[in-house]
């Protein structure tokens, strides 16, 4: 079959990253050349969330992944959280900056709280940070500049806001690549994007956020088999384990998919295809937060993931 829409743009990155450094037989392995690295897993909120002091369970940082370009000796996040410092810790211990923050490129998703707050850390009051760029779609580039104190980032040039549009490939190196894929969900003050990270001959997918895998498919002419079948490891949407997680909700009004409907939805593929599959932004309710749960247990015996900070997957292999 052709591939077609972000299927398309998958493609065209491999063939663009192909010539990546192969290692030859009998030499010693090299140091993984992209690396992705998760520093948060959980919703916007993190956990303990706000006015839940007393939550023991277990601690809880906004999604977001780096990515480590060792060949360029720079980094890059997916979301900037309000966890950010942290975060950035996190990766100082994985890969050193070559120099003051190490952040080449920020990517991010939408709007909401938990994916951009963390880029007013780089600026005047903090790292005052020298044109870092920022990759975002037109309308989340647009509340950026019109809206302070983001506005003050742009006019200070802390950051230097770059443009993407649906599926545009974004060659970032020489062995890695980047595309947008528009998701539908919330999108009061920005759209919403998924991305697939391309490294070497492998590709990475990165949906924290969206409200319906009908809806996208709709909207795409793609599925998410396909989507998963193109990517080496795939971190989605897990916001809720089911419709009966928040007590006194309407849970139909905050449309995630369920991590238990994604799994019945995908038990149909193979082994392989289900192991790519890594729950990730999760919230402080949702019973996968314990590594220790049933419903974590239940994920990893139908041959599912769930994605943990601190993990890290070499797409240069």
């Amino acid at each position: 079959m052709t591939p077609k829409g972000p299927l398309l743009s998958l493609a065209i990155g491999a063939a663009l990253v192909a010539n990546a450094p192969v290692e030859e037989a009998g030499e010693e392995p090299e140091a993984c050349a992209i690396e992705v690295i998760v520093l948060g897993a959980g919703q916007d909120a993190g956990a303990p969330q706000i006015g839940n002091a007393g939550d023991d369970g277990p601690h809880l940082l906004p999604s977001s992944l780096g990515v480590i370009d060792r060949e360029g000796s720079a980094r890059y996040l997916f979301d900037a959280t309000p966890a950010i410092t942290q975060q950035l810790a996190m990766l100082d211990g994985v890969e050193p900056p070559a120099a003051g923050l190490g952040v080449d490129g920020v990517f991010l998703t939408h709007a909401h709280i938990g994916h951009y707050l963390g880029l007013a850390f780089l600026g005047f009051e903090a790292a005052n940070a020298d044109s870092v760029p920022v990759y975002a779609m037109p309308r989340m580039a647009q509340f950026l500049r019109s809206n302070a104190p983001w506005s003050q980032l742009v006019a200070y040039d802390n950051i230097a806001i770059t443009e993407m549009a649906d599926q545009m490939l974004i060659p970032v190196s020489d062995s890695f690549a980047v595309s947008p894929i528009l998701m539908p969900h919330r999108d009061e003050l920005s759209e919403t994007v998924g991305f697939a990270i391309l490294g070497g001959l492998n590709a990475a997918l990165y949906v924290p956020d969206l409200d319906s895998w009908d809806e996208w498919e709709e909207s795409s002419g793609a599925t998410l088999e396909q989507l998963i079948a193109n990517v080496d490891v795939a971190f989605i949407d897990a916001t809720f384990w089911d419709d009966n997680e928040l007590d006194g909700r309407d849970m139909s009004a905050i449309p995630h998919p369920r991590v238990a409907a994604t799994m019945d939805r995908l038990q149909h593929l193979s082994a392989s295809e289900r192991d790519k599959v890594h729950f990730i932004h999760y919230n402080h309710t949702n019973p996968i937060r314990d590594p220790d749960s049933a419903e974590s247990r239940e994920v990893r015996a139908r041959g599912f993931n769930i994605a943990r900070r601190g993990d890290g997957y070499c797409l240069t292999d």
